[in-house]
């Protein structure tokens, strides 16, 4: 056992990188693993599971006189390989998130898009502080670049139309910033970094201001978070599962971030998993070869012992359960009961709030569950309700669940990064439930509002049908065709939609007084259903006679029930013509001459 393991010590940073798909997480990766393998000596740089480790000797190489590395104790950042909210969600401690900092990514042309707005939700809902990448500098018309030099330099570098473009692009972003509610500037103008969000504009492409993101990160990790970085590093390992995979040799495998203490080979595991934690023993831990060695997948070693922070696979025994999201803990010396119990309590904190009537959620991961769902809950007015949300494939079992659903628009799944089983996707059609699939929440939750606007269309389209709909008409002066059983006479229609079978008053005064019952309209003698706005046509009207009940030249309007009036004002205005609106205003005000409460 090394020193290191039976003391106190101070781990890694962990670093997440979140922001818009195409804005250049991946590619900023990259460039900061590409720079710390360029600078440091062959093996330097360890890249563990999900996460590579830039030690802080290579990052003063990087940063040049930007850090001095004797200013720090942290021993350096741990980025995680995997960017995205994806990653970031499933990444979990104790009831938050596991990420230390984070790295927001936003192109300096496209600004804010819809990824961007949920990074910053998941960022503020977890309260994890973060700094703004402002991405793809050497995009700007007329950059002169200069590879890897610190952003600063770089802008004071470029002309005066250059810089000016730049820097209109980056205070629109602190703008958007500002829109969220986060106070932001140039990193290199703020002092106080606890109550201010620092943008730091970098070139994933040519290199360009990673120099200052990494001491941005370092100063910020070793300032307001090493308190946070102390750890017993001998003490029992607590970490995440990042995946659960099938690794050749060794069977079903977890990959896990440890971000406390140490776990070491033949150490009694709890591993959250479904339907209840495992118990099990480390027969193995991977991790992959230095990366000057790294030729493919598998590229594999087998060590004794892993100390936070580091990601390792782990191999052991009844893994295949385990839950990516779901916490990891070494028993040791402690009781097993109380261990169970305490990962127990932590895979409570994450479980998603149900009602009894509402959509079906699964998820790939218990922190892609908690953060679908917190997108899901969004406001009051807003909310979208989940009936059942679980971690998993689509099974036979969820559709039968959501078919069960009473409204349409809860016979619905949301499958996020999931596989759909082929029974289960041959039962949802069969039951008439609908699956939405995708790996990007907001496209998931976009697809569904469009499939509730869809049907909420189509029922008030059906309530309109039944619904009688307003017009008001005028008989036209010598176009009485027949007087009476029926009446036949021509018209012409002033305002609304004038439909077969409605029943029709004239207003004498402020009184209504029926007339009859339009049976039928024709037009240039062909029998037609329903006239609008401006057109002559002939009606049948049975009941009056005209030149007695009805006269040449007078204006009739269809009677519209108490009940209808109401509805059509109150909920179906939107889905009338204007012209419509306009005689359904005028039929009101009538009624509310003698009785100002009529149809309200």
């Amino acid at each position: 056992m090394t020193a290191q393991e039976d003391s106190t010590g101070v781990r890694t940073p962990i670093v997440a990188v979140l922001g818009h798909v195409d804005h250049g997480k991946t590619s900023l990766l990259d460039m900061i693993r590409g720079s710390a393998i360029s600078e440091g000596e062959s093996g330097a740089i360890t890249q563990h599971i999900g996460s590579t480790a830039v030690p802080l000797e290579v990052v003063s190489e990087i940063a040049g006189e930007l850090v001095d590395p004797t200013d720090f104790d942290l021993p350096g950042l741990l980025f995680i390989d995997t960017p995205g909210h994806h990653s970031f969600s499933t990444l979990r401690s104790r009831g938050g998130a596991l990420a230390d900092i984070a790295v927001l990514v936003v192109d300096v042309t496209d600004g804010f898009q819809p990824q961007t707005h949920e990074a910053i939700d998941i960022l503020r809902r977890t309260e994890t502080p973060f700094v703004v990448a402002a991405n793809k500098i050497d995009t700007v018309p007329g950059w002169n670049p200069v590879a890897d030099r610190p952003s600063k330099v770089a802008i004071e570098a470029q002309s005066d139309r250059v810089e000016s473009d730049l820097t209109e692009r980056l205070y629109e972003i602190i703008g958007q910033l500002s829109d969220e509610g986060f106070s932001a500037d140039m990193y290199w103008r703020l002092t106080d970094f606890q109550g201010n969000i620092g943008v730091v504009p970098v070139s994933a492409e040519t290199g360009e201001g990673v120099p200052d993101l990494l001491t941005v990160l370092m100063g910020l990790s070793q300032r307001y978070l090493r308190d946070e970085m102390t750890v017993d590093a001998g003490g029992p390992g607590v970490g995440t599962v990042l995946e659960v995979k099938d690794t050749r040799g060794f069977g079903t495998t977890v990959d896990t971030v440890v971000y406390d203490g140490t776990v070491r080979t033949d150490d009694q595991l709890v591993v959250g998993g479904l339907p209840e934690p495992i118990v099990t023993t480390v027969r193995a831990l991977l991790q992959p070869k230095p990366l000057a060695e790294i030729r493919g997948e598998g590229e594999f070693e087998q060590v004794g012992s892993v100390a936070a922070a580091e990601g390792v696979k782990i191999a052991g025994p009844d893994l295949d359960d385990a839950m990516a999201g779901a916490p990891v803990r070494v028993v040791r010396d402690r009781d097993l009961s109380t261990v169970l119990d305490e990962v127990e309590a932590e895979i409570a904190e994450i479980q998603v709030s149900t009602v009894e009537e509402g959509i079906s959620v699964k998820a790939d991961t218990l922190g892609s569950l908690e953060a679908l769902a917190s997108t899901l809950a969004g406001d009051e007015d807003e909310e979208i309700p989940v009936m059942h949300a679980e971690v998993g494939a689509v099974a036979p079992r969820d559709v039968r669940m959501a078919s069960a659903a009473n409204n349409d628009r809860h016979r619905a799944i949301l499958a996020f990064n999931v596989d759909v089983l082929d029974d289960a996707r041959s039962l949802a059609e069969q039951e008439d439930v609908t699956l939405f699939e995708h790996d990007v929440i907001y496209r998931l939750v976009e697809s569904y509002e469009e499939h509730v606007a869809a049907i909420d269309e189509a029922q008030q389209e059906q309530i309109l049908d039944k619904i009688t709909r307003p017009a008001r008409f005028k008989l036209l002066p010598d176009h009485t065709f027949r007087q009476s059983d029926p009446a036949v006479v021509g018209v012409e229609v002033r305002g609304g939609l004038l439909q077969r079978n409605s029943r029709v008053v004239r207003f004498e005064g402020r009184e209504p007084e029926r007339v009859g019952v339009l049976k039928s309209i024709q037009d240039g003698g062909e029998d037609v259903d329903e006239a609008r706005t401006g057109e002559r046509v002939a009606v049948s009207i049975d009941g009056p006679t005209v030149g007695r009940q009805i006269k040449e030249g007078e204006e009739l309007w269809v009677e519209l029930p108490e009940k209808h009036a109401k509805i059509l004002e109150q909920e179906l205005t939107e889905e009338l013509s204007a012209d419509e609106r306009e005689a359904l205003s005028m039929y009101l005000d009538r009624h509310r001459k003698r009785n100002p409460f009529w149809g309200k």
